[in-house]
C-alpha cells in the first residue's frame, strides 16, 4: 500500500473513531511518549464467519490444545447463545484468523506449490536418468 494511501486510510479511520468518540490524541498522551500504540482493525466480516460456520458441514476434526484463559474465551462466546459449542467457537475464530492472514496465507500456499512442482520435475529427471520408471534394482 503506497504511503499516501496508508495516510487518507489512517485519516478515515481517525475521524471514524473520533465519531465513535475515540480520541486517539488523548489516548497516545494517557500511554506515554515512548509507549508503543498498537492499532487493531476487525473486519466487519466477522459476523460473516460466525454465519458461514454456522451453514458450514464441519466435517475435518482439528485437535488443539488451549490454555485456561482461551477456554475461558471460548466459554463466553458459547455463552452468548451465537456459538452453540467451543468447538463452534473455536472454528469461527479459526476462519475469521484464516480470513485476517489470507496475504501470507496466500504466499504460503504458492510456496508448497513450488515445491510439490520441483518434486514432479525431480521425479521426472530421475526417470530420465534411470530409465526404468525411476524405480532401482528392477532390470
Amino acid at each position: 500500500m503506497a504511503k499516501q494511501d496508508r495516510t487518507a486510510l489512517w485519516n478515515r479511520l481517525e475521524a471514524l473513531l473520533s465519531e465513535a468518540g475515540v480520541d486517539l490524541d488523548a489516548l497516545m498522551r494517557r500511554e506515554g511518549d515512548d509507549a508503543e500504540i498498537k492499532c487493531v482493525v476487525v473486519a466487519p466480516s466477522f459476523r460473516g464467519c460466525v454465519e458461514e460456520v454456522a451453514r458450514a458441514t464441519r466435517d475435518q476434526v482439528v485437535m488443539v490444545r488451549v490454555d485456561d484463559g482461551t477456554a475461558r474465551a471460548l466459554d463466553a462466546w458459547v455463552e452468548t447463545g451465537q456459538l452453540r459449542s467451543r468447538s463452534e467457537a473455536a472454528a469461527v475464530f479459526i476462519k475469521a484468523g484464516l480470513k485476517l492472514h489470507q496475504d501470507q496465507l496466500t504466499k504460503v500456499s504458492d510456496a508448497l506449490r513450488d515445491v510439490e512442482e520441483s518434486k514432479r520435475r525431480l521425479a521426472q529427471r530421475m526417470k530420465e536418468v534411470l530409465g526404468n520408471g525411476g524405480q532401482m534394482g528392477q532390470e
